[in-house]
Order: C-alpha cells, then structure tokens, then sequence
C-alpha cells in the first residue's frame, strides 16, 4: 500500500485528535506529505471506523493516485497550504475555544508568551465557505510566516514538519484561545506582552526542556 505509515499516522492522529476533545463527530482533517505524494483523511467517515486503507493519496497537483473514497473536502486547502511552506503536515479541528475566539477578534494578540510558538500574534483568517478555493487562500494567508492559525466562524489549523509536531499545536493554541476568552469575559485591560518580551520568551523557550545527559 502506497504511503503505509503516513496513512496509519493520518488514523491514529485523527483518533488523537478525537480523544482528546478537539474534533466533534468527523469535522477536522489531517494530511502528511512525503516528496510529492500527499495522504489526507476521507470526507465524512467516523474516526473511529477509519483505516489506513480509507485515507486518500493524491499528488500535489490533487490528483488521486491511490484510495477509493472521497478525500477530506478541505483538500484545496491542504494543497495550497502545502505549495505555500515547507510544511511536512496539517491538522485542522473544531475546539471550542478557538472557534469561539474566532468569531470575534480577527487576530490574538500576544497576550500569552505560547504565542511565540507560532510566529507572533495569531490571526484569524476571513471566513469563507468550506472545501473552497477561497478559504484555501485566506488561511493560507493567515499562516503566512507562521506555524497556526484560526478560521473565522470555523476552527483552527496548525502546521508542522511532522504529524507529531502538527498535532501537538493544536492543543496548545486551544489553551492560548482559552486563556485569551476568559481574560476578554473580565472586562479588565489584557496585559500584552512587548516584542522584546516575545523575543525573550523565544530565547528562552529555544533551551526549554534541554538537559546533560544522564551518566550511566
């Protein structure tokens, strides 16, 4: 089978995704591009019944080139965000905090040093209807020179090197929406941070978690 591990790697993040709340029924995606060949999820098939064989390959032209089902509607975005970065693979979801930032700010301002994590301040990206050629564009814009993003009136979508890396944004921008929601319901000033804080904070995460060896 063409692209065996991507496409097993497309299931388990799909169920990932799922367990850990950030998908309602089939909405969301995933995608992993190796060379010139993309697997991306099916259209409309519950996580939970999904196998390798159901994920799509397609070229990076969308052309199929193995699978039998429908590749996930959002597949014009998966390919423009794909000719626009380096990106190795993306994961889309619909958590309720990121969705419901999005309907009302156009961009999360550096409130939270996690920010950094994606490039700076976050955007949201135009609405416009799923699976077009005009939300393909929009959010690829918003993720210009940037690792995550929201979708107005939609969801989130986070980019990576690898699936791994994708997916393990997207929790972590849905604690940055969190955070940003409640502060907005106070009523109080947000306190942002400075860009020479967000560097700090860039630095500093830079060396996060790095520890000597350990002797034998």
């Amino acid at each position: 089978m063409i692209m065996e591990d991507e496409r097993r790697a497309v299931v388990d993040t799909c169920l990932l995704m799922q367990r850990q709340g950030l998908v309602v029924g089939t909405a969301g995606n995933v995608s992993i591009r190796t060379a010139d060949l993309i697997a991306i999820s099916p259209s409309g098939v519950p996580y939970e019944e999904m196998a390798p064989e159901d994920v799509v390959v397609v070229g990076t032209d969308g052309a199929r080139v193995d699978g039998d089902l429908e590749p996930s509607s959002e597949l014009p975005l998966h390919l423009s965000v794909y000719r626009a970065t380096d990106a190795g693979a993306i994961t889309h979801n619909h958590a309720p905090a990121s969705t419901a930032l999005g309907l009302v700010v156009d961009e999360i301002p550096p409130s939270h040093y996690y920010s950094v994590m994606f490039g700076g301040a976050i955007r949201v990206a135009p609405y416009a209807g799923f699976g077009t050629d005009e939300l393909a564009a929009n959010v690829t814009e918003a993720l210009r020179d940037r690792t995550g993003a929201l979708m107005k009136n939609h969801g989130a979508i986070t980019i990576g090197p690898t699936v791994a890396k994708a997916v393990g944004m997207l929790p972590i921008l849905e604690y940055v929406c969190e955070v940003h929601l409640r502060a907005m319901a106070s009523g109080a000033p947000i306190a942002l941070l400075s860009d020479a804080q967000m560097d700090d904070a860039l630095k500093g995460l830079a060396n996060y978690g790095k520890q000597p060896a350990r002797g034998k």
